[in-house]
């Protein structure tokens, strides 16, 4: 994804995440190849590339359904780091691209905390909360915050993918941790330093993590981050 926030596509995108690339990107696209030179889904029934099942993760408590409301702008006043997310859905089987997946994310803010949390103080409030459906492409765009962190785990979003009505991926979302180093060196994050847990050491990251790691590149004064995601459908 460039600064431009390029448009991510099926003929163009699924082929640049496609093969080695995809791989050496961090685990960030659906891609698994066999040969330097294979790309895109064609390359499939060439069985030169394979699609790679996202790995699932643990829900966690933060989960609330009836806060999952159809928009693209999740921040609702939240302060931080601007970050524009573009969350590909493929089926596993086929590698093609899924249409009208609903993909739910839900994360911190900049000061670790979850909305419509009794333990956070913010039951009835929706921030950093929201629903998107995948497009012709298989891709669902999201306008939000660089996420906060909070004792005991690393950096994440939470994310869900349903599909006809049934929940076909529960995951997280991770990032590098030394982008992160470099988000919360500004404010607001750094009223909050040192925090007490990386990617290393986190017991979710650990089982399979690698395998959704976001890529993430400079958008003008913030980031652009984008994965793909490969699901049974």
């Amino acid at each position: 994804m460039e600064n431009n926030d390029e448009q991510l596509t099926r003929r163009g995108s699924l082929a640049k995440l496609a093969g080695l690339a995809a791989v050496a990107a961090g685990g960030a696209g659906i891609w698994k190849a066999s040969e330097a030179d294979a790309a895109g889904p064609n390359a499939v029934s060439s069985g030169l590339v394979t699609c790679v099942l996202s790995p699932e993760m643990t829900e966690g408590p933060y989960y609330v359904a009836a806060d999952a409301k159809l928009r693209k702008d999740i921040r609702a006043g939240r302060p931080g780091t601007l970050l524009a997310l573009k969350l590909g859905v493929a089926n596993v089987a086929s590698c093609k691209p899924i249409r009208n997946a609903a993909v739910d994310i839900w994360h911190a803010d900049a000061g670790g905390v979850y909305s419509d949390e009794a333990q956070n103080n913010t039951v009835g409030q929706t921030f950093l909360r929201g629903v998107q459906k995948t497009n012709a492409d298989g891709v669902a765009t999201f306008t939000t915050i660089y996420p906060g962190w909070y004792p005991g785990r690393t950096v994440h979003i939470h994310v869900k993918v349903h599909i006809g009505g049934n929940v076909v991926h529960t995951g997280q979302l991770f990032f590098d941790d030394a982008l992160t180093d470099a988000v919360f060196a500004k404010s607001p994050y750094s009223s909050r330093p040192n925090r007490d847990t990386r990617n290393a050491n986190d017991s979710i990251y650990v089982n399979g993590g690698s395998r959704s790691m976001l890529a993430v590149k400079r958008n003008g004064s913030g980031y652009a981050g984008s994965i793909w995601m490969g699901v049974h459908a």
